[in-house]
Formats: structure tokens, C-alpha cells, sequence
């Protein structure tokens, strides 16, 4: 079984005011008003985006952001304040650790990765909950997770865009 990616094109420096807008964005999506099934499917977007950046700019992106996005999600939440502080914190470290892993591996790898990571984020806010008196909401609550983790593909390539370096029609 073959884990290796294909060869990757040599991208440019990812801007810092891109990097904010995903996160802001991801933040954003979070705070939409979602209802009917697709509150049961919806992924945490800001778990997956700071992963990404966890994962392909660590030096960038790393547990000071992570804790500030999970403060955002506690409050807009109404939730307990810092189980998303947690989640996001142990989320960034597990990003960074495993970072050089991670993109070693084909796309279809990389998923699975990112499956077991969203899972653990979903299951640290759980718990937090949990421990806080709060009920078992149900299985249904890790749905997020794979559809994250589907969304994974998407978001690594549409992430890469601005990076790639553009063609020059004047060069033969």
C-alpha cells in the first residue's frame, strides 16, 4: 500500500491577512443560525480550518490563536467558557505534532487523519460537557466529524490556491 502524495508544486509564502480571513470566515460559518438537518451534519469549520493552518503553517498558526477561536466559539456558544479553548489548544497540538506526518501522505490518508482529529476535538468538547452536568446529546453528535473530514480535499486545495505560483504567459 502506497501512502506517498505526488509531487507537489513549490508554493509561495501564504499571506497573514489570508490566513485571518479563513479563520474569520470559519468563524463566521460557525456563527450562522443552522437549522433542521443540517445542524446535526455541520462540521466545526473553525476546527477544520485551524487545523489546516496547524498542519501546513505551525510556525504561523499555533495554541495562542487556537485558544482566542475557541474563547470566540465559548461565548458565542453561550457554552461552557474554555471547552472549545481546550478542544482547539490540544487540536493545534496534535496539528503541529503531527504535521510533517500528515502531509507526507496521499489525500485519501490525510482524511483519515483529519477524521480522528475532529473526532477527538468533538469528543474533548463532550466531555467538558459532561463534566460540567451537561446531557448526552447523542451519537448524532459526532456527525460533524466525517463531514469534516470530507470537507478536508476541498479546504486543502481551495487553502492553497493564493500560494500557487502564477504561470507567466511570457515566459516560453
Amino acid at each position: 500500500m502506497e501512502s506517498r502524495a505526488a509531487p507537489q508544486v513549490l508554493l509561495l509564502p501564504v499571506k497573514p491577512a489570508f490566513i485571518v480571513v479563513t479563520l474569520l470566515a470559519a468563524l463566521a460559518l460557525n456563527f450562522l443560525p443552522w437549522s433542521g438537518v443540517w445542524v446535526l451534519v455541520k462540521p466545526d469549520f473553525v476546527a477544520l480550518a485551524l487545523l489546516y493552518w496547524c498542519i501546513n503553517q505551525p510556525r504561523r498558526v499555533g495554541f495562542l490563536i487556537a485558544f482566542l477561536l475557541g474563547l470566540a466559539m465559548d461565548v458565542a456558544d453561550g457554552a461552557l467558557m474554555g471547552q472549545h479553548a481546550l478542544a482547539y489548544t490540544l487540536l493545534a497540538y496534535a496539528g503541529i505534532a503531527l504535521h510533517r506526518r500528515i502531509q507526507r501522505f496521499a489525500m485519501k490518508f490525510q482524511v483519515l487523519h483529519v477524521l480522528v482529529l475532529l473526532f477527538a476535538c468533538d469528543l474533548v468538547v463532550l466531555l467538558s460537557r459532561g463534566l460540567a452536568g451537561a446531557d448526552f446529546p447523542g451519537a448524532l453528535y459526532f456527525a460533524g466529524a466525517p463531514v469534516g473530514a470530507a470537507l478536508w480535499p476541498a479546504v486543502s486545495h481551495y487553502f492553497k490556491l493564493p500560494q500557487r505560483p502564477r504561470s507567466d504567459p511570457d515566459q516560453i
